[in-house]
């Protein structure tokens, strides 16, 4: 299977990653191309270190001239003008007796979109007027673009990041498909999965389920690449064959065919999930809907990271101070039987 250069294996994606960053912020006088600039350079103290000229200039020339923008990335502009954009700290992380936890102060200055709603239902219409990856002024934040696999896709950069080479995968922007899982896009993610993690080792895909904190009611995936598995591909957790509980309670699948027929059912139920899709591998994660639980005060919701074991924190004091079992009963609090 011949793969688009950009995804023929890992060097070659961390080269189109971090090569268009820059590029983005060398061509654009743009808040918003800063601030996603900067959040992605907090994810890596090395990519960080060869940006930060870039971003300095750009920054003093966004504070001297600043233009016009939304609402959403002048709040968060002022904010980092506030508090010093050099004082915001690249992100850290610590494991946590089987979680991992992350302090990751820029992502918390995101807005909340659909992630800040009470949702009781797994469909809703896609909404061409509302925020959607298809807008125009987001083509700029397109790193690559193309036939994969018989599909058209788009990769953007997340622009609030909380992963290692964090990318949104949008089949088909300009059909408008909504945040709803069907048969054909669970099996094209499947393949997609397989095929990609033969080249570019650690490679990962999570989907948030609408009313699971999808901030977007736009089909996409979050494509991953990390060293480390996520914390709930660990084989101590009894869905790996080990001998403890996922606390959130998980289905892990080998084959796609009985994936799906799982989804399906879910999905007649009206029970919303999260998904982690790994080369020939999917972790389900059925869970409350969002808006209905409790949250503690450190977290601003569940999305597939968090379920699948690794707690976003935007507070220091938080960071230092969590322990394993809080971070158990915050996951405890989403699961439904």
């Amino acid at each position: 299977m011949t793969l688009p250069a950009s995804l023929a294996d890992a060097t070659a994606l961390r080269a189109a990653f971090e090569g268009g960053l820059a590029a983005m912020l060398a061509g654009h006088h743009d808040l918003g191309v800063f601030i996603l600039v900067l959040a992605n350079a907090v994810m890596d103290d090395a990519l960080r270190a060869r940006l930060e000229p870039a971003l300095a200039a750009r920054f003093e020339a966004l504070r001297a001239r600043p233009p016009a923008a939304t609402a959403d990335d002048e709040a968060v502009f002022a904010a980092l003008r506030e508090r010093g954009w050099r004082d915001i700290e690249s992100v850290v992380g610590r494991h946590v007796a089987g979680f991992e936890l992350q302090c990751n102060a820029l992502r918390g200055l995101r807005p909340p979109r659909n992630a800040g709603s009470r949702i009781d239902t797994l469909a809703k219409p896609f909404d061409p007027d509302g925020f959607h990856f298809a807008k125009p002024f987001l083509r700029k934040e397109i790193f690559w673009q193309g036939d994969l696999l018989g599909r058209d896709v788009a990769l953007l950069y997340n622009k609030f990041p909380f992963l290692p080479t964090h990318a949104l995968l949008v089949p088909e922007a300009d059909a408008g498909h909504a945040q709803l899982l069907t048969h054909a896009w669970h099996d094209y993610l499947w393949r997609v999965s397989a095929e990609l993690g033969e080249r570019i080792p650690g490679i990962g895909f999570g989907f948030n389920a609408y009313g699971a904190y999808a901030s977007v009611n736009h089909l996409h995936f979050q494509m991953f690449v990390r060293p480390d598995p996520l914390p709930v591909a660990a084989p101590h957790w009894a869905h790996n064959g080990g001998a403890d509980e996922y606390p959130t309670g998980c289905l892990r699948f080998d084959d796609a065919g009985q994936a799906w027929t799982a989804l399906a059912d879910l999905h007649a139920a009206n029970v919303t999930y999260n998904l982690v899709y790994l080369p020939g591998r999917l972790y389900c994660l059925p869970r409350a809907f969002q808006g209905t639980r409790e949250l503690p005060v450190w977290s601003q919701g569940h999305a597939f990271y968090e379920m699948a074991g690794g707690l976003t924190v935007f507070e220091r004091a938080a960071f230092d101070a969590l322990t394993a079992t809080e971070l158990r009963a915050a996951l405890a609090r989403q699961r439904v039987e």
